[in-house]
């Protein structure tokens, strides 16, 4: 299977340091000879490739731009590129990467104790624990102040009640980011796997993210001792700066996976021979529509590396990743659709990658953070008003 050529039109890669390309270069080798050749069957079946954790967490992808505890410390530019080349494979396995560094690794190095650190850190880095993160239920998905869970003080410890849902890896977890509010307002707890009163169930039936994991977790008088308070993750607030930096990996992961739409796409009108025995790419409709993909492929490549380089200077606002993720996940998914136009009845065969992209952007378009409301954070930066309700 030959290696995925890049798609570079402005030859962005003269952008990057030859540490930042050396990343790239080793998760695309990554996804090329261990992602492509297993994820058509995943997807059918509905699997997630765990085999594949334990080699990840080797090569440094879980909590990458995390520093100590076994991390690999790497700038959030090398982090984004790991991103991108991983959704190049599948938005599933990206969301896995991204739920357990930036939802899981990320609260616990920023709000927990250093006994909690010590104790969950290394493992998930190295794939040996999984995690996942319980913000969003039944009844509140934009609107995560609505919340109904609930954790109340009892004796040395605390008793949570109430559900989450669409859950990344929520079924596999070994311990759960769980946020609940409390008589002091919203406050983050690790959860553990076989904590009294905590169940979880896999959602069945998905049409889209079909080779990832999403759950559902119910807490009913579950017990959790003093020790499962994240002390820091005090108020919404805490909860959203992790939704922030899991919205940075999406808004360059969504453009490898356009980039393999376009890839296929391009490669394939240049094979493909219709009226007087001409490659399709010699017809001024289908160019249109590859310089529309290459033109927007191109703008969301300056928009994820300028807002990298602004993390990394500490001067990234989450509006600005707001912009980010609602823009690039727009434009991969119309890429999908332009490159399932392309290749006609072909593009909905599984033997092409373009459906499956096609399905999981649907849902990368929506989670953390709805079009909408990723308008409406931008709105309020340009204006000053809040116009959520």
């Amino acid at each position: 299977m030959p290696s995925f050529p890049g798609v570079d039109y402005l030859k962005i890669d003269s952008l990057f340091s030859e540490q930042e390309l050396l990343v790239r270069q080793m998760a695309r080798q990554f996804v090329d000879e261990r992602v492509v050749p297993v994820i058509q069957d995943c997807f059918r079946e509905a699997r997630f490739p765990r085999e594949l954790i334990p080699e990840m967490g080797r090569l440094g992808f879980f909590g990458a731009n995390l520093e100590g505890y076994g991390c690999a410390g790497m700038n959030n530019v090398e982090y984004g590129l790991l991103m991108q080349e991983i959704e190049r494979g599948d938005s599933g396995l990206r969301s896995f990467v991204s739920v357990q560094g930036a939802l899981v690794m990320y609260p616990i190095l920023t709000y927990g104790t250093e006994e909690q650190k010590q104790r969950w850190l290394p493992r998930l880095q190295s794939g040996e624990a999984i995690g996942c993160f319980g913000l969003t239920e039944p009844g509140f998905g934009s609107n995560p102040a609505g919340m109904l869970t609930r954790a109340r003080r009892e004796g040395a410890g605390w008793i949570l009640d109430g559900e989450k849902t669409w859950i990344n890896n929520g079924s596999v977890a070994d311990v759960a980011v769980v946020w609940a509010r409390t008589e002091a307002g919203v406050q983050g707890f690790l959860v553990e796997r076989g904590a009294p009163g905590f169940a979880s169930q896999e959602i069945h039936g998905k049409l889209s993210m079909r080779a990832s994991v999403t759950s559902s977790l119910a807490f009913h008088d579950c017990r959790v001792p003093e020790s499962a308070v994240l002390p820091g993750a005090k108020g919404l607030k805490a909860a959203l700066g992790c939704l922030t930096q899991a919205r940075y990996g999406i808004g360059w992961g969504v453009i490898g996976a356009a980039m393999d739409c376009y890839e296929t796409a391009r490669s394939y009108s240049v094979l493909r021979k219709q009226f007087d025995d001409r490659p399709i790419a010699s017809h001024q409709l289908v160019q249109e529509k590859l310089a529309d993909m290459i033109t927007e492929i191109t703008k969301a490549q300056l928009l994820a590396l300028q807002v990298g380089r602004l993390k990394d200077l500490g001067k990234a606002e989450p509006a600005h990743i707001s912009m980010l993720k609602r823009n690039n996940a727009a434009i991969a998914l119309d890429c999908a659709r332009l490159s399932r136009d392309l290749l006609g009845a072909n593009g909905i065969m599984d033997e092409y990658p373009i459906m499956r992209h096609m399905c999981n952007l649907e849902t990368v378009k929506t989670y953390e953070g709805t079009d909408h409301i990723h308008a409406l954070v931008i709105g309020e930066r340009v204006t000053g008003v809040a116009a959520y309700k």
